[in-house]
């Protein structure tokens, strides 16, 4: 069996590639209504955060088993 933090570090490395590439999307394509915020693109950040965390979780439990 994996530990738990394999997983999370999958869910996390899908989750924050998904949010990193819909940032991309609209930092080539901006959308038309923006919010106050939009313009350091959080989206773009977030996504990299949690790419990075998920990959270190991942990385690191890729070998264990329980």
């Amino acid at each position: 069996m994996k530990p738990i933090w394999y997983f999370v570090g999958l869910i996390l490395l899908v989750m924050g590639g998904i949010i990193l590439l819909t940032g991309i999307y609209q930092l080539i394509n901006p959308p038309e209504r923006t919010t106050v915020l939009s313009n350091i693109h959080p989206n773009i950040w977030w996504g990299a955060v949690m790419l990075l965390i998920g990959g270190i979780l991942f990385w690191k439990t890729r070998k264990q088993t329980v």
